[in-house]
């Protein structure tokens, strides 16, 4: 299938003018897995202090594009990140949320261990030191997972989990806050929390942050911008020029952007 932009809401990425404010650039982006044309030609800029959903069918590739922007997968294109200044273009830092985290329920491994372990070079076994635990119960206070710093890792919720997680993403803090489904295993009382929070911290840290997503009700209502992506078609925009496209309409039924319910 032919890569299709709708060009009533993507005219700034084909201009190839810069936006004004620091921003991510993906140029020319495309992924083949074996013989499997996964990506082609995608050209993106993801703006500082945008939420940016990714959505789509399920296999569609959104998964994949987060792994090529993070050099897991191999792809052609560019990826540049220009300052406020738009003046100096370098490789964006970082930071990740997957969907979900492997390990061993039955492990002793703490909080503490997982954040040791990710954020210095000392052997976990040799335990933290008392400035290494200070400093990472301040970071964790900001997302109320502090009190968490001593659990095991298996006795976490979903929730408690991926705000560990999240913590450990902006440690330090990036340019690009990538987060695969990270809502997945949390009740709904905890989803809506979880938005809330995204969206906060995109404005307190003016970072980009592209979300994959299945809850297109929250998506409509906090996303500056959605990406809709099925392989090598994609659309993007505004959550109601999005969710307005034909093919969209078609993929998902009709979204309420208002109520943030599907129709």
């Amino acid at each position: 299938m032919i890569t299709k932009i709708d060009p009533t809401v993507n005219s700034e990425y084909k201009s190839g003018l810069a936006c004004g404010l620091c921003c991510t650039k993906l140029h020319g982006f495309g992924v083949m897995l074996g013989k499997t044309e996964i990506l082609r030609d995608l050209s993106l800029h993801i703006h500082c202090g945008e939420l940016t959903a990714l959505i789509g069918p399920n296999g569609a590739g959104k998964s994949t594009l987060l792994k090529a922007i993070l050099g897991e997968v191999a792809h052609s294109g560019t990826m540049t990140f220009l300052d406020i200044a738009g003046a100096k273009a370098r490789t964006p830092r970082i930071g990740y949320v997957p969907q979900r985290l492997d390990f061993d329920a039955g492990s002793p491994t703490s909080v503490l261990d997982l954040w040791a372990a990710s954020t210095c070079r000392r052997p976990v076994w040799l335990g933290a030191e008392k400035k290494l635990r200070a400093y990472a119960r301040s970071k964790l206070a900001a997302f109320n997972a502090d009190h968490l710093i001593e659990n095991k890792l298996g006795s976490l919720s979903g929730g408690e989990l991926q705000r560990v997680l999240l913590t450990l993403a902006l440690e330090p803090v990036p340019d690009l806050l990538l987060m695969d489904e990270p809502v997945s295993g949390i009740d709904p009382r905890g989803i809506e929390l979880f938005y809330q929070m995204i969206s906060d911290l995109r404005q307190q840290y003016d970072m980009s942050i592209i979300l994959v997503s299945h809850d297109l009700g929250l998506v409509s209502r906090y996303s500056d911008r959605i990406i809709f992506l099925n392989r090598t078609f994609y659309v993007v925009g505004t959550p109601g020029e999005v969710f307005s496209n034909p093919t969209v309409i078609q993929t998902f039924g009709r979204i309420s952007t208002e109520a943030g319910k599907i129709l």
